[in-house]
């Protein structure tokens, strides 16, 4: 397991190097994670505060990216709106990749009858429309950050089960685990030791692509009126104050969909990069 961990970051390093485009956009994902964190201290006002002698004011020297209609600095929203979405697109992607790691490994390992009763399970999850079973999930649990996190990763482990799936069944019948299991290794220390180690790398890909889609999802449920309720806010919620004022006050909605436009860039090109990274054909194409 660590030895393929040290081969992994090795690959992973070795594609920052000569790929720029990836290490941008590795960089940019720090700056959106740290301006999170650091919110508090990097917001020069409360993200609640209200000043009615501001009302919709455009970008100034006092105001970065202006106000709102309460009078609340739009750049101090933004960065506070960055720990939600951020928060939310993380969380659900490591609550996906867990929930469809395990399904899948288990699935694919077992075969058989098994196997196809819980395939045929995903199928039933997965022809259902997201946005429908999204808002009946929220119906029951309610708007917030815990009912989105949870209806988002509902609704999106069942691609990764299904690509972790396909894995498991192509090494199950490598040499090695034969080898294993003819030594009397038994199925947990298999499937968790010998297998699963080596899907490491697609996992961390899909992770890369998943972060950014759950974001994505996250801003359409928050612009169409489903997302957090006020005064907390995320990108979509001030995209979705910023729509009705657009024609006027632009800024209201430029600098959010910006955020949520450049965030989601940066996550698939180091997605791309590391899919590249960790794919052995390109290095046996490149060598």
């Amino acid at each position: 397991m660590l030895m393929k961990l040290e081969i992994i970051w090795e690959r992973v390093w070795g594609g920052f190097k000569p790929d720029l485009l990836m290490l941008g956009s590795g960089l940019a994902i720090l700056g959106v994670c740290g301006m999170a964190i650091l919110a508090p201290w990097l917001a020069p006002y409360s993200f609640e505060a209200q000043d009615n002698s501001v009302i919709l004011q455009v970008p100034s020297s006092e105001h970065w990216m202006g106000t709102d209609r309460l009078g609340r600095d739009l750049y101090s929203r933004l960065l506070y709106g960055a720990r939600i979405s951020v928060a939310i697109g993380m969380l659900t992607a490591l609550a996906a990749l867990v929930l469809g790691t395990l399904y899948g490994a288990i699935s694919g390992y077992i075969g058989g009858r098994v196997d196809n009763w819980m395939m045929r399970c995903v199928d039933i999850v997965y022809a259902l429309p997201d946005l429908l079973l999204i808002i009946l999930i929220m119906v029951i649990l309610g708007r917030g950050f815990l009912g989105i996190f949870l209806a988002l990763t509902l609704v999106s482990w069942v691609t990764v089960a299904r690509i972790i799936r396909g894995e498991v069944l192509k090494y199950r019948e490598q040499s090695y685990v034969e080898a294993a299991r003819a030594l009397g290794a038994g199925h947990q220390r298999i499937l968790f030791r010998h297998i699963l180690p080596n899907t490491l790398g697609p996992l961390i890909v899909i992770l890369t692509f998943r972060i950014p889609a759950a974001i994505l999802a996250e801003s359409t449920l928050s612009f169409v009126g489903l997302g957090i309720t006020p005064p907390l806010a995320s990108w979509g919620t001030l995209a979705n104050e910023g729509w009705a004022a657009m024609k006027f006050y632009p800024h209201l909605i430029v600098f959010p969909s910006l955020f949520i436009f450049s965030t989601i860039l940066a996550f698939n090109f180091l997605g791309d990069g590391l899919r590249d990274a960790l794919d052995p054909r390109n290095r046996r194409t490149a060598g």
